[in-house]
């Protein structure tokens, strides 16, 4: 879920959000991310950004299936109905992937052919790629500003930090 939104004067403060579908840590950081939205509206835009982690086998169909949830219009509400159920994923796999998408009334047909061909897998690898580049190591990771703040060992007082860099962000317009 990858734009080229600005951040600053011309546009919303872009929080990137690194997070990995099946990441335990990832779900409990859902809340921060609904605090953020509900705090600062349309002045900040929280962007879903890949990285999936090795040790989670089906975490890079996990970030593809979120993009072809974007592309239906309601990836977010995907995102958010597949980290809710993160202990069903690793006995359910990519099967959880297209039941979520049907629950949630999307075309589970299309999110099947879409983790078969693979029509998302550049944005997910950019995405990844780009968490490499600027040191994500771990899930979840935001960063605000061009910094990166690390939530992946603990999450305590990371909301906080979220906000004395977006205020300060927001403080500058």
């Amino acid at each position: 879920m990858n734009d080229s939104s600005p951040s600053g004067p011309t546009g919303p403060v872009v929080v990137d959000f690194w997070c990995e579908l099946q990441c335990p840590d990832c779900r409990t950081a859902l809340d921060d991310v609904r605090a953020l939205r509900a705090r600062y509206g349309d002045r900040v835009d929280v962007r879903l950004r890949h990285f999936p982690l090795d040790k989670h086998k089906h975490s890079f169909a996990a970030a593809q299936a979120a993009e072809e949830a974007l592309e239906q219009g309601r990836g977010w509400e995907y995102v958010e109905a597949v980290l809710a159920r993160v202990e069903e994923f690793d006995r359910e796999g990519e099967r959880l992937l297209v039941a979520v998408a049907a629950e949630l009334g999307l075309d589970a047909e299309e999110f099947d052919t879409a983790l078969v061909d693979g029509r998302h897998i550049l944005i997910v690898d950019a995405d990844q790629a780009e968490g490499k580049a600027i040191g994500v190591t771990g899930t979840p990771t935001y960063v605000v500003g061009g910094e990166r703040l690390d939530g992946g060992k603990s999450q305590d007082g990371l909301r906080e930090r979220v906000e004395e860099l977006v205020d300060g962000l927001l403080a500058r317009d």
